[in-house]
């Protein structure tokens, strides 16, 4: 099925012995568009902290009450890595994370590569070090692009508002965007193929097409 990200912020996540906490960003790749974690506020049981968890290992929805199941205790959530989530999440942070769980590596051995969920052994521990140790250039934060403005060729279309992700494979299908005073009280869904860029330095999204493209793209129908 199909999920705004604006709803599965309402999402509380359940460890196999209590709540884990809310729903409060996701961070995806922008090479491949797969959701590679939920972040989560764990609240009063667990103060100041936000975890990572792997959108892979995801178990039962439950719609009715807002709420996802994951194979984890709380003591192995009390005792992760600490990861600072208002940073860019460097490789190295990952590579932890996945251990502490024994989560398996979607990245390859290689730069560049691991655009898909493909799941397998960890990666030869000497190609390990030439992995970059700043943020994941591809890894980003869903809450931090809301807002981008949104440049077809030839004009201005608006802004980012919200994302569409497939939970069968945590892939991002379209980004949604407020056309603004364009197309007062539209909003379109843009699907990520059309992406060019993202400008980091001025909160831009550049798309491939043309306004009039924009305008015959399917509409957001809630």
């Amino acid at each position: 099925m199909n999920y705004s990200v604006n709803l599965l912020r309402r999402f509380t996540i359940h460890a196999l012995d209590g709540e884990l906490g809310k729903v409060v960003d996701f961070y995806f790749d922008d090479a491949s568009w797969h959701v590679r974690y939920l972040v989560v506020d764990t609240g009063s049981w667990l103060p100041g902290r936000k975890v990572l968890i792997s959108a892979a290992q995801l178990g039962h929805w439950d719609e009715i009450h807002h709420s996802i199941a994951v194979a984890l205790t709380q003591d192995q959530v009390r005792n992760s890595p600490d990861v600072d989530t208002a940073m860019p999440v460097s490789r190295q942070h990952e590579e932890e994370l996945h251990r502490h769980y024994g989560w398996p590596f979607y990245w390859t051995g290689m730069m560049g590569l691991g655009s898909d969920y493909d799941y397998w052994t960890p990666p030869d521990p000497t190609l390990m070090k030439h992995l970059p140790l700043g943020g994941d250039p591809h890894l980003r934060s869903a809450r931090e692009i809301e807002g981008y403005a949104v440049h077809a060729v030839d004009g201005d279309i608006g802004h980012v508002e919200d994302f569409i992700v497939e939970d069968d494979e945590w892939h991002i299908a379209y980004l949604v965007a407020k056309t603004r005073n364009w197309l007062p009280g539209r909003h379109v869904l843009l699907v990520p193929e059309w992406v060019e860029r993202f400008d980091w330095d001025s909160s831009e999204v550049a798309i491939r097409q043309t306004c009039d493209e924009v305008l015959h793209s399917p509409e957001l129908v809630t």
